[in-house]
C-alpha cells in the first residue's frame, strides 16, 4: 500500500474530493496554510493499493488548475542589499507526496 499526501488549494479541493469518491476511493483531509504567500489549502490523506496510486495521481492532476505567477517589484539587487533582489514564483496546482504504507490498523 501506499500513502498519498497531497496538498491542494483550498478552491480546489471539494472537486479532487469528489473525483475520488467517484473512484471509489476516500480521503481524509484537514486545513493548511503555506508558501510563499500563506495560502489556505487543503491537505489530502490518501491510503491507496499499488494499482491505484496511478490513477489517484492522475485524478489530482486532473484536478487542480490553478496556477498563480507572482513577480517581485523590488528593485533591489545590489550585494548586500537588505531588498530582495526580482524574482519570481509559481503558485498553486498541488503537490503530492507518496510514500510506502507499511502497516495500517483500524480501531
Amino acid at each position: 500500500m501506499k500513502m498519498v499526501m497531497a496538498i491542494v488549494p483550498r478552491d480546489e479541493a471539494e472537486r479532487v474530493l469528489e473525483a475520488l469518491v467517484s473512484a471509489g476511493l476516500t480521503a481524509t483531509f484537514t486545513d493548511s496554510r503555506g508558501g510563499m504567500l500563506r495560502q489556505a489549502q487543503e491537505a489530502l490523506f490518501i491510503a491507496v493499493k499499488d494499482e491505484d496510486l496511478e490513477q489517484v495521481l492522475t485524478i489530482i492532476h486532473d484536478s487542480c488548475h490553478s496556477h498563480v505567477h507572482v513577480e517581485s517589484s523590488e528593485s533591489g539587487g545590489e550585494p548586500f542589499s537588505s531588498h530582495p533582489a526580482p524574482g519570481t514564483a509559481e503558485l498553486g496546482g498541488a503537490v503530492a507526496f507518496v510514500w510506502d504504507l507499511d502497516r495500517f490498523e483500524t480501531y
